[in-house]
């Protein structure tokens, strides 16, 4: 069983304060393969006081140097890519394949996308053409607090930790405890690349002990948080003491509109297929697939099709099967909503309770679809985070619009339709911080975000990088000493 018992601060690794072990698991088969300890408030003062100590020199280094670590960063990450892609199928079960090809590369190809927006970003210009005097200035923050979540652990933590690097920042990391050995990795993947002492920290912990210690020390000028909708609100209320910054990237229940003029078999196995990509453990998931009535009875059966071709296997085994959801208290949620859906009167038609047939231990989930769901159900209004799609029937675009914004969330919404002028007409309308449309994906360094409970803020390209910085105005800029 592996050990990995230390933390990773001011440039070494670092036994904790007072050790509390914990047991990783491994959700395809509920057994133990590693051990990490959990950190204390102690373990965050060193870490804060490391990144505080580096940040007077790392937040004036020029963007030349910084880019070169960014490099350097990159290069050693794909040189680990083997190791992480490991890393992160055993700790929260997903297929070697989807590890390999997406959660990990995932990683590089965020780096790459900073380094390209480092390049671009203008740090200082001129007010305007009638204020030449005014100097706006865009300056680093300060020590950033980072938790990271356990469903894309590197889309995370790389979403995270290089734009805060790139602006001039330094960090205090916690990853989830629950799915930490990648960011054992990456961490060992910084120290390959050579930051100085103290521009990278992490430790490893809970949220209701690392994470509320870091949401409330004076010493940290800002918190990224990714996860839940109730955590968020909780480290929004810590941080709140000391008035610093807060990003949130929440939850979300994200409506796929499905209208009669698009090709819907093509169209509903696209959704399907998305909704149940990372076993529905993304928080962008289209899990709600809104179907205009007179193609529904169609769009249904191709859905039950859909999930019945959907494999589900182990995630050591190669293929485009989905592996198990992350944890007991996951798949224990998931069986008690699927349930609710059942007892609310929605239309079971793929999938339902239990294990998949074949397999009698581990975290494995049926793919589900309910049809004949009302958008007030539970597993219409609530975030279930595992391979269940709920289908619901609507007449009217105006009936859509209204369907698809009756949540309070607002992260991502899917658009399927052949006249480009609804596509651009509805994609206005959704209170949401991200639409795609027939099946288009999101552009490099486009801005992840939603509205309303899914969260503050944006990460990826410029802004990204914006939300790390201060904004200064300097005014008499040009008149001399």
């Amino acid at each position: 069983m592996l050990r990995k018992t230390d933390f990773f601060i001011d440039g070494r690794w670092t036994a904790p304060v007072t050790p509390r072990e914990l047991e990783v698991i491994n959700p395809a088969d509920e057994q133990p393969f590693a051990v990490i300890s959990l950190g204390s408030a102690a373990d965050v003062d060193k870490a804060v006081a490391a990144a505080r100590k580096a940040f007077e020199s790392w937040s004036l280094t020029s963007r030349e140097e910084r880019l070169e670590y960014l490099e350097k960063l990159l290069a050693a990450y794909k040189k680990r890519l083997p190791d992480m892609s490991q890393a992160i199928s055993t700790e929260m079960g997903a297929p070697i394949k989807l590890a390999t090809e997406s959660q990990a590369s995932v990683g590089a190809y965020h780096i790459k996308n900073f380094i390209r927006a480092l390049k671009e970003f203008e740090f200082e210009h001129q007010l305007s053409d009638i204020a030449p005097n005014d100097r706006i200035v865009h300056e680093p923050i300060g020590v950033c607090g980072l938790i990271t979540p356990w469903n894309w652990p590197m889309n995370q933590v790389t979403l995270k930790v290089v734009p805060a690097l790139a602006a001039g920042c330094t960090v205090v990391l916690k990853p989830s405890e629950i799915a930490p050995m990648s960011s054992i990795v990456f961490a060992e993947i910084m120290e390959e690349a050579g930051f100085p002492a103290g521009v990278f920290n992490m430790v490893n912990g809970d949220g209701p002990t690392v994470g509320e210690a870091m949401s409330r020390h004076p010493g940290i000028d800002m918190m990224s948080f990714t996860g839940s909708t109730r955590a968020g609100i909780a480290v929004t209320k810590a941080a709140a003491e000391t008035v610093k910054r807060v990003t949130l990237e929440l939850g979300g229940k994200s409506p796929n509109i499905v209208f009669a003029d698009t090709d819907v078999t093509a169209a509903v196995k696209r959704g399907v297929a998305h909704c149940f990509e990372n076993t529905g453990q993304s928080c962008n998931a289209p899990t709600r697939m809104l179907v205009q009535r007179s193609i529904y009875d169609q769009a249904v059966e191709v859905a039950r099709e859909a999930a019945e071709e959907t494999r589900v296997g182990n995630p050591s085994e190669d293929g485009d099967h989905i592996g198990p959801v992350i944890s007991a208290l996951q798949f224990d949620k998931i069986q008690g909503l699927i349930e609710a859906g059942i007892k609310e009167g929605a239309r079971l038609v793929a999938g339902g309770t239990g294990r998949p047939e074949g397999f009698n231990r581990g975290y494995f989930v049926r793919p589900t679809v309910f049809a004949d769901v009302s958008n007030d159900m539970r597993i219409a209004q609530e975030e279930v985070f595992g391979p269940v799609l709920a289908m619901i029937p609507f007449d009217t675009e105006e009936e859509a619009i209204a369907i698809a914004n009756d949540t309070p969330y607002g992260l991502s919404g899917y658009i399927q339709t052949g006249s480009q002028e609804r596509a651009h007409r509805v994609a206005r309308r959704l209170r949401s911080g991200m639409v795609q449309l027939n099946g288009s994906s999101r552009g490099p360094g486009s801005p992840f975000g939603g509205y309303k409970q899914s969260g503050l803020g944006r990460e990826g390209g410029k802004w990204g990088l914006e939300d790390f910085l201060e904004v200064k105005s300097i005014s008499g800029w040009n008149t001399g000493a």
